[in-house]
Formats: structure tokens, C-alpha cells, sequence
């Protein structure tokens, strides 16, 4: 069974009224539980409300969309706090125009629509700070690189960061690593593990990332929210190569860990494949040029301000891994 929220009280809240954006995605969801276990009153905006991630909880859903302003003025009347975790996620070459659309001009949009003296909390991505090495873990201060740009994912989360910075004087910024757990409906990150634990992990990609339970990180943005305004923290947990972390979810799933790593040399082949088929008109698939080129970078980060200023916890990533499998085992998401 999956492990439950901490105990909490509205006490230990900032504020009582909250709005959230994204909520059903694997973040917003576990903040919104989060947010209804500690007796927030919350609402969230919702596409095609009802929607069964909601299903049982005291939440009120505002139909309606990033691209319609009515929708988010009603969706945030009367909140002291808006959690900002909608975005357009997909590591992709193409659909740079629909991801400006949802990432930028859809944070343009939250903003313009606060309420006066509300909170904003941004959750964005470790994608738009720079890298380091794992050794010297990247942090809140690192500026991404002229190279590390062109995936449209990334160059819009940057741009979005960039709009709050300039037009929300009461937001802060978080910035989640990977993260497992529960609640996970789509699958979004959860499936790796759910393709680690069918058997598809034979060759790791060489790069890396950073690890964290997904209730950690709504921990982190609820304390995020009380923090004074300007705040950028990295909302992570543990460094590991994706061979070490596949054969952890091997572990934690009964499948046969990796066999190795795929070399650097036959991942760039692989991309530059990928490029030539899209050059000639072949749609990209999950698995694509940017994809793996991402796959091989050292997404290391370190969440140590986050510790030291939000008190973020650090549950162990077989907990997250564990747990992130049974919830899937429970809702029928397994192969």
C-alpha cells in the first residue's frame, strides 16, 4: 500500500485558500492531496471536470484553461496561494509553437490573474537551470550553458521562469528533479519504472539524474509558499547514474537489472538517426533525437537549500520506488 501523507493541520499552513493548476498531473495531484489533508480549502482548474484524480477528495473544480482568462480569474478568486504546476511536458525536437502556447503565454496568463497580495509558487523544472558534474552538483545559482538549449521543453520552462521573475513580485520557484511515486495517472515519469519492471531496461543511457519522492516535493512547494518572495529552491534527492537507478527499480519490481550502459558513441548515432528521419518527415515517437541526447547529459543537482531553508524531507528513493509500484499494481497500470 502507499505510503500516506505525513500528518498535518491547517496550523502548520501559511494559507487556508488555495488554487492549483496541473492538479492531475503527478506533482499537482500530490499537492492537492497534500493540500486536502491538511484542511486547505482548495480549488483547481480543470479541463473536463469531474476527473476521477480528484475522485473522494474536498476539492472544487473550476472548469476552464490556461489560454481562458475568465476561467482563471474564477478559478483563483478569494485564493490567498495559486500553485502554478501546469506546463506542456514532452522532450521533443517538434510542437515548439504548442508548448510556447501552454508554457509561456499559459504562465503569462496565471499571472495576469492572480489575485492582489497572492502567492505565487511556480513549479518549473531542474531542466532550466545549468549542469554540472556529479561530483559538483548543479544549484540554484548555475546558468545553463549556450548548448544546452534547442529541446522547445526546456527553452519554454526557461522563458516561463522569466516571465515570473519579471511580473510576479509575490511568487517563488521550485524546481522538482525526477520524480516517483504515486498518483501518477498518465503515467508520466512513473513510466520508466513501469518499463524497468516489464523487462525494457537491458542498455542504460550514460547520463544521469537526480531522484526524488514526489511527496517530498509537494512538501517542499507548501513550504515554498511560506518562504519570503524571490525564492528559488531545488526540490531534489538523490544523484544516480540511470544504470544505478534502473537497477534499483529492478530491484524494487522483480525485473532482471540492466546489463550495462549503451555507449555515448551509439547514442549519438541513435540521435543523429532520429534526425534524419524527422528531416524527412517521420513523426517523433517517445523515443527521438532530444530524448536521447537528454539521456545523456549529468542532470545532477543538489537539493541542500532546500533542506537547510524549507526543511524538504528526504524519503529513500526505494520507498518512492516501492510505493510508486504498488499504487500502479493497485489501479491496474502494470504490463
Amino acid at each position: 500500500m502507499c505510503r500516506a501523507m505525513p500528518p498535518s493541520s491547517t496550523s502548520i499552513l501559511p494559507f487556508r485558500r488555495w488554487a492549483v493548476t496541473g492538479g492531475t498531473g503527478l506533482v499537482g495531484n500530490n499537492v492537492v492531496r497534500a493540500l486536502v489533508a491538511a484542511g486547505a480549502e482548495v480549488r483547481v482548474l480543470s479541463r473536463r471536470p469531474p476527473r476521477r484524480e480528484f475522485a473522494g477528495l474536498a476539492v472544487e473544480e473550476v472548469a476552464g484553461d490556461l489560454d481562458d482568462p475568465a476561467s482563471l480569474r474564477r478559478a483563483f478568486e478569494g485564493a490567498e496561494c495559486v500553485v502554478h504546476a501546469a506546463a506542456m511536458v514532452e522532450i521533443r525536437y517538434g510542437g515548439r509553437a504548442e508548448m510556447e502556447a501552454v508554457n509561456v503565454r499559459g504562465t503569462e496568463a496565471v499571472v495576469a490573474a492572480l489575485p492582489p497580495g497572492a502567492r505565487l509558487v511556480h513549479v518549473s523544472t531542474v531542466d532550466a537551470l545549468g549542469m554540472r558534474s556529479r561530483g559538483s552538483p548543479a544549484d540554484e545559482t548555475c546558468a545553463p550553458a549556450a548548448h544546452e538549449g534547442g529541446v522547445p521543453y526546456v527553452d519554454t520552462k526557461r522563458l516561463a521562469d522569466r516571465v515570473v521573475q519579471e511580473r510576479a513580485p509575490n511568487a517563488v520557484i521550485v524546481y522538482p528533479t525526477y520524480m516517483i511515486g504515486p498518483w501518477d495517472w498518465r503515467p508520466s515519469s512513473g513510466k520508466m519504472l513501469l518499463e524497468i519492471g516489464g523487462g525494457k531496461g537491458l542498455l542504460a543511457p550514460p547520463g544521469g539524474n537526480n531522484f526524488v519522492d514526489v511527496r517530498d516535493v509537494a512538501a517542499g512547494i507548501l513550504a515554498a509558499a511560506a518562504a519570503p518572495a524571490g525564492g528559488r529552491w531545488i526540490l531534489g534527492g538523490e544523484n544516480l547514474s540511470y544504470r544505478e537507478a534502473w537497477a534499483r527499480m529492478a530491484a524494487v519490481t522483480g525485473a532482471l537489472p540492466p546489463l550495462g550502459e549503451l555507449p555515448r558513441w551509439a547514442a549519438g548515432a541513435a540521435a543523429a538517426g532520429f534526425d534524419l528521419a524527422r528531416a524527412v518527415g517521420l513523426p517523433e515517437g517517445e523515443i527521438n533525437a532530444a530524448a536521447i541526447r537528454m539521456s545523456t547529459l549529468p542532470h545532477y543537482f543538489s537539493p541542500a537549500k532546500a533542506i537547510a531553508e524549507l526543511g524538504m524531507p528526504q524519503t529513500p528513493l526505494d520507498t518512492a520506488l516501492a510505493d510508486a509500484w504498488a499504487w500502479f499494481g493497485e489501479h491496474g497500470m502494470r504490463a
